[in-house]
């Protein structure tokens, strides 16, 4: 089934679904957190629920932070990102879960578009480890014509359910809070001059973007 493009108020409503999906589980984590400060005396649950609300509000920083460069605007038109703050993004978005970051890439500055690819990229590469492994960032070509790959390394790695769909042509022709980003990857990267390819090598998943 064809894949039928959203509105423009449709495609912010589904961006902006997709962000509060990824943000409300620490937030409400932190409520948690903060109702048993107020309810419970013993000094081992406040200790517990302090160490919670730590661990969660960092976790929903590195979140927002990570969707202000991937979804924002993030500067004017023609705006560059610096690429050693895009690396600090990825990482603290990963955080210290399950999957490990290997960032190979040159210093300096890239235009904000090729970096709000190379960061949704990276969102897609973390769902192609869902038992974890290494996400191995490599930013090759120029500054200002590059082209990307994320090499997925892990037990049980699998192409991107989403992405993969879309990029051939195969999703089920509806968009929705789950899919949204897999599609506004796509559409970075035909706005960019670029097409993503997704391939297999051996037990790894390839994520690759050039012209």
């Amino acid at each position: 089934m064809k894949l039928e493009a959203p509105s423009d108020l449709e495609f912010a409503a589904l961006v902006s679904s997709k962000i509060c999906h990824d943000v409300i589980g620490p937030v409400g984590a932190i409520y948690n957190g903060l109702e048993i400060l107020d309810e419970d005396d013993d000094p081992e649950a406040k200790s517990y629920a302090l160490d919670v609300i730590r661990n969660v509000t960092e976790q929903a920083s590195a979140r927002l932070q990570f969707a202000r460069f991937a979804f924002g605007a993030a500067g004017s038109a023609g705006a560059q990102i610096d690429l050693t703050m895009a690396e600090q993004i990825s990482r603290g978005y990963l955080g210290s879960g399950k999957h490990t970051l290997v960032w190979n890439g040159p210093a300096g500055h890239m235009a904000k578009d090729y970096v709000k690819l190379l960061l949704n990229l990276l969102s897609a590469a973390v769902t192609a480890l869902p038992r974890g492994g290494t996400l191995t960032v490599s930013i090759l070509g120029t500054l200002e014509q590059p082209t990307f790959e994320i090499r997925c390394a892990g037990k049980t790695a699998r192409p991107p359910q989403y992405l993969t769909d879309i990029v051939a042509g195969t999703t089920d022709g509806e968009l929705h809070a789950m899919n949204i980003q897999a599609y506004y990857t796509w559409r970075l990267a035909a706005s960019t001059g670029m097409r993503i390819e997704i391939l297999q090598d051996d037990d790894d998943i390839i994520l690759a973007v050039k012209p």
